[in-house]
């Protein structure tokens, strides 16, 4: 049984959040060579709360999946109880709803108040904050409050001691688990020497644990430079970037590992959880760095795919087998699938396999709004719809219910609303009602709108003040108040 102890940041190594980084398989790798925590990327809110959490079946993982379908974040069971999620805010309530959108597959919360860059400053995030105390007291003591997981936070030093550690002596009060110091200044850059002195000084002043960053350049070339940064700084723990970004096996007690093996090790994961080439080709290449210009580097940056990526790192073979292996699983898994559907399938469900294609009906026309109208002309309560999704692919199916009868497509679709005009489509179809299609003979809801423009229209020449445009009356409204979205 496996026992969910609180994050502990006292005496650890940790992979410092990068972005373009610092995704699931360089932290599994840096894990495996022997980080105790790691840090994804930092990831903005905004973004985070427009996403869905989705359980990947094939994969093993949990997505955090944006409405473009692509995976903002993803993690898995390993890495559970010690990745923290970093993300960027100006906002106490969205930092919160992030937090408890993500806190029951993390270990940890961490807020950005670090970043120099323009794209983070200008929105208020990153450094920005570091000249706002009351808005960072409000953010994290909100975190602190509202979620049972540890918080932290990670800065950049202000021009003076004394202000920075005034700063983090605030902070402190907030609640916070631990704060992560870059021991630079917000326009100082990697070649800047880094401020030791300063980060002593707040490991000295404050009881919370304080983790040092920034030493990649001036100090940690292999593992027995981390415990001389941490001398240097008085620090509780280690966070390094640059130079596990370069050999993610500087975690190592034993010694670094050469980099062809810690290339091929990262590709292992890369394929295992699907991460996207040119996400993997950027990571190789920071790997790389002066060994871009050599025959494999020019190979590399010519890479156009994963399989071509795995041909330069002489894993070819491997790709094979990965892909072989996971379209077994998806097939297995889609035949697991469907045998549940075919088990809960309602024998009274009448079923067609059709699709809607608005190419075939007239603007602002659908089997919906047919479908609507047909049961008022009939005196039939309004059509109700059930809609569900498929873990497996996220495809969507809907059943319409009319007259206490129940349609469906047999076809899964890729979105709600489809589905939806898929259902209607089977009802009229089976009722033998025309469903506005193009060609279909004289559309009367069209003609019905004409008119009521036409006396929109008229009414609006003898200056009578009527409420609504004719499109926007109930009649022609795809009404989905009684529409569900159910996962199965």
């Amino acid at each position: 049984m496996t026992v969910n102890t609180p994050l502990c940041f006292r005496g650890k190594k940790i992979l410092a959040p990068m972005v373009r980084v610092g995704t699931l398989p360089m932290r599994l790798l840096a894990l495996d060579y022997g980080a105790d925590i790691v840090y994804c990327e930092e990831l903005i809110d905004i973004k985070m709360l427009q996403c869905k959490r989705v359980i990947n079946e094939v994969l093993e993982t949990v997505d955090f999946v944006a409405p473009n379908e692509r995976v903002v974040f993803r993690t898995c069971e390993r890495e559970r109880h010690c990745v923290v999620f970093q993300m960027g805010s100006a906002d106490a309530e969205r930092a919160l709803a992030v937090a408890k959108l993500v806190e029951g597959d993390v270990a940890g919360i961490d807020i950005n108040m670090g970043c120099p860059k323009e794209y983070s400053t200008k929105a208020s995030m990153g450094a920005a904050l570091l000249s706002d105390p009351d808005k960072i007291e409000s953010i994290l003591t909100t975190l602190v409050k509202g979620i049972c997981k540890p918080v932290t936070c990670k800065i950049r030093i202000l021009p003076s001691v004394e202000d920075t550690v005034n700063l983090v002596k605030r902070i402190e009060k907030t609640g916070i688990a631990a704060i992560a110091v870059h021991g630079r200044k917000k326009e100082e850059r990697p070649q800047h020497p880094v401020h030791c002195d300063v980060i002593k000084a707040i490991s000295e002043a404050v009881s919370i644990p304080v983790i040092a960053n920034g030493g990649s350049h001036d100090f940690i070339k292999e593992y027995a430079d981390i415990e001389t940064f941490q001398k240097a700084t008085a620090a509780s723990s280690v966070m390094i970037a640059r130079a596990a970004m370069w050999n993610p096996s500087i975690f190592r007690k034993e010694g670094l590992f050469p980099l062809k093996e810690v290339m091929q090790n990262y590709i292992k994961y890369v394929l295992r959880y699907d991460n996207h080439y040119t996400n993997t080709k950027y990571c190789l290449c920071q790997m790389l760095r002066e060994q871009l210009e050599t025959a494999q580097g020019k190979k590399l940056h010519a890479a156009q795919s994963m399989q071509e990526i795995c041909e330069v790192f002489e894993m070819a073979d491997f790709y094979e087998e990965t892909a072989a292996v996971f379209e077994a699983k998806k097939t297995s898994l889609e035949t697991e699938t469907q045998d549940e559907d075919d088990q809960m399938e309602d024998p009274d469900v009448i079923k067609m396999a059709v699709r809607f294609d608005k190419r075939e009906y007239p603007p602002q026309i659908t089997p919906k709004m047919y479908l609507l109208e047909w049961c008022r002309k009939e005196k039939h309560p309004q059509p109700v719809y059930e809609t569900i999704q498929r873990p497996l692919d996220r495809l969507f199916c809907s059943v319409v219910t009319v007259a206490e009868q129940k349609y469906r497509s047999s076809l899964w679709d890729k979105s709600k609303k489809l589905a939806e005009q898929a259902a209607a489509i089977v009802c009229l179809r089976t009722l033998g009602v025309p469903e506005g299609k193009l060609g279909e003979g004289e559309n009367h809801l069209i003609n019905k709108r004409k008119r009521e423009d036409q006396e929109r229209l008229n009414n609006k020449d003898r200056g009578e003040d009527l409420a609504e445009p004719s499109h926007k009356k109930a009649n022609f409204i795809e009404e989905t108040t009684d529409t569900n979205v159910l996962k199965m």
